[in-house]
Order: structure tokens, then C-alpha cells, then sequence
């Protein structure tokens, strides 16, 4: 089982200024000297809710100046916010001062609101992130896209620099649904998911499409794909200590995301308005969702007790945890968890 860390920060709490990267750079030099395979950090915009990262390739960038040896992620850039000539522009300027070390995981973006950067690519931003894997990926390989310039004239166009990875790492981001798992697969790419919405069962079956997809692609060289599951993670040695150090933080972190997440339903669930719901209702909720997180579905505890997680994750057929750990714990208390992490991802290999 591979590890790696993955941030998506509320980005109305913790420190001001600077400060607010000092995690990020922190953790992936950790990361970096440890053995873990990747650090990934997402897109997202005009919310606190993730709202220290609207530019994965900046704080890419960013990780690549202080690292050597990790792998440097997109988790996730949303495709149908960006043509793809910028992304893989973006990405092989992360990729050369990395010295090959970039990757990325595509997305079809799920909140209305993120589309004012683009609202034409809102309506077709399912089909559009396998239509953006392939291009991302053959401009990566140098070859050219047809275009038409700013006169009205067709030209070509090619991505510079070149990067250095002759080959691009891709995943394709999944929320749990069996369609996408699908057609990860069928693209060649990987799998990233997350347990909102889903349990290691469910998880399991997908996985099962995902992996009969990518065997049935034409020209697939008989390789497992890979499957990289994010989890809220905070590992140390005392478990009520764990669970008190983590309760208030992540509720908070949960409550942020609440109106977030309760008004994008509201655009699929007519008649549901979040706005009317009591203060008192909304924390009922967030204490409830906090419980089965905790219990089900984060790397929380003590390394016995996150072994066993991580070993229905491997039974699921997971390759890869990506563990959230900038979820409004403590700063110094995050890093000095990630001498316990390590323990975990050592017993686990």
C-alpha cells in the first residue's frame, strides 16, 4: 500500500499571511525524506471550503522547489474550467522543475458556482474530463492541436516547454459513481475516490468495473491500473487523545463544507433549501456525520487501529491512501502525527 498526503485545507481558519502554506511545504518535505509516494493538492474556488488551493499547479510548483523525490499531484484540476493547452502548459512547467515528477487527476467539477470561470463547460463536464485526458495527454507527448488563432486563421500548436516524463500520470477523480469508474478504465487512467456517499463494499464492486474496463482496453499492457482513496487521517498513540484532538477541528471542518455541499444537492433535489435549516439542525448533522467519519470512513486512531482500516482499504482493492491531514488540526500536532503516519505506512508496506 502506497501513502501519500493530500490537503484541502478550509481556508478560513489556521494561519494568516504566508503562514497559511507553512503545512503544505512542511508536510511534503516530510513526505519527501519519509518514503511517501505523492503529496496532492486540489482546485477549488470562492469558498473557505478548500479555498487555500484554486490553482493546484501553483502550489505544485511550489512543493516541487522544496522536494527531490515525491511525486507532485493534482488532486484534482478541474478540466471543464480550462482548455486543455493550459493545462498541460501549466503542468510540464511543474513536471521540468520537479525533474519529471508531475501527475494529475481530472475532474468534472460538481459545484455550479466554480463554473462563473466558464459556464459553457458546466452543461457537458462529464464527458468533457475523458475528452481532457486524451488531449492533455497527446499535447504531452508533443503532439500538435489543431486551433484557431486570434485573426480567424487555423494554425498548430504545440506545448512548451516539453516536459520531462515522456508519459503523463492521470487519474480520473470519481465522487463513487460506477460510470466514471468505468470509464476511467477504459481511458487507461487511474482512479481517484473518496468515501462520501460510499463504503468499502461499494468501493470493492467499482473497483472490480474499473479493473474489467482497463483489461478490455484496446492495447492495455495487462497492468492493475492504480486506485488512490483519500481519507481524513490524524495517527497517533493514544485513541481518546486522537479522537479529542481531531472532534473539534474536524466538526468545523464538516460545517464548512455543509451549505457548500447541502446547496449543490439542492440544485438536483427540488424543493430542498439549505437556507431554512436551523443552526441547531445543521449541528446535529455535522455531530452525526462526525461520528461515522471517525468511525468508518477516516484513518483515525492509534497505528493498530488505523492497520485495520488500511487493510479493508487493500482488501477493497486500493493501491494507493491519499490521507487528508489539513483538516483545522493544529499545525505542530499535524507534523508530530506524521511520525506515527510513517509507522502506519512502514507496517503497511
Amino acid at each position: 500500500m502506497d501513502f501519500s498526503l493530500f490537503y484541502f485545507a478550509d481556508g478560513s481558519t489556521g494561519e494568516s499571511g504566508g503562514g497559511r502554506y507553512d503545512l503544505l511545504l512542511e508536510g511534503a518535505k516530510y513526505a519527501d525524506t519519509h518514503g511517501f509516494s505523492a503529496v496532492w493538492t486540489p482546485e477549488r474556488h470562492f469558498h473557505p471550503f478548500g479555498g487555500l488551493y484554486p490553482n493546484p499547479s501553483v502550489t505544485g510548483a511550489a512543493v516541487a522547489t522544496v522536494t527531490e523525490r515525491v511525486a507532485i499531484r493534482a488532486g484534482s484540476v478541474v478540466a471543464p474550467l480550462h482548455h486543455p493547452l493550459r493545462i498541460a502548459e501549466e503542468w510540464s512547467v511543474v513536471d521540468n522543475l520537479s525533474g519529471g515528477r508531475a501527475g494529475l487527476s481530472l475532474a468534472s467539477g460538481w459545484n455550479a458556482v466554480d463554473f462563473a470561470l466558464r459556464p459553457e463547460g458546466y452543461a457537458a463536464r462529464k464527458t468533457a474530463v475523458i475528452d481532457a485526458v486524451e488531449q492533455v495527454r497527446a499535447l504531452w507527448r508533443g503532439e500538435p492541436l489543431a486551433v484557431t488563432d486570434g485573426a480567424g486563421n487555423p494554425a498548430e500548436v504545440r506545448v512548451f516547454p516539453p516536459p520531462v516524463q515522456p508519459e503523463l500520470p492521470v487519474w480520473v477523480t470519481s465522487a463513487g459513481g460506477p460510470e466514471t469508474f468505468r470509464a476511467a478504465g477504459a481511458a487507461g487512467a487511474g482512479v481517484l475516490t473518496h468515501l462520501l456517499g460510499q463504503d468499502f463494499d461499494q468501493l470493492a464492486e467499482k473497483i472490480t468495473l474499473y479493473r474489467k474496463a482497463l483489461a478490455e482496453r484496446p492495447g492495455h499492457d495487462g497492468g492493475p491500473g492504480h486506485v488512490a482513496l483519500m481519507l481524513h487521517t490524524y495517527v497517533g498513540e493514544d485513541p481518546e487523545q486522537v479522537k479529542e484532538t481531531v472532534r473539534e477541528p474536524f466538526t468545523g471542518y464538516l460545517k464548512s463544507s455543509f451549505g457548500l455541499i447541502a446547496r449543490s444537492a439542492g440544485s438536483v433535489f427540488s424543493g430542498f433549501d439549505p437556507d431554512k435549516l436551523r443552526e441547531s439542525d445543521i449541528d446535529f448533522l455535522v455531530r452525526r456525520s462526525f461520528d461515522t467519519y471517525y468511525n468508518t470512513s477516516g484513518l483515525f486512531g492509534t497505528v493498530a487501529q488505523a492497520s485495520a482500516v488500511v487493510e479493508r482499504a487493500r482488501a477493497a482493492g486500493v493501491d494507493e491512501l491519499a490521507c487528508l491531514i489539513d483538516f483545522g488540526v493544529a499545525k505542530d500536532a499535524v507534523l508530530t502525527g506524521l511520525e506515527h503516519l510513517n509507522a502506519l505506512r512502514e507496517a503497511s508496506s
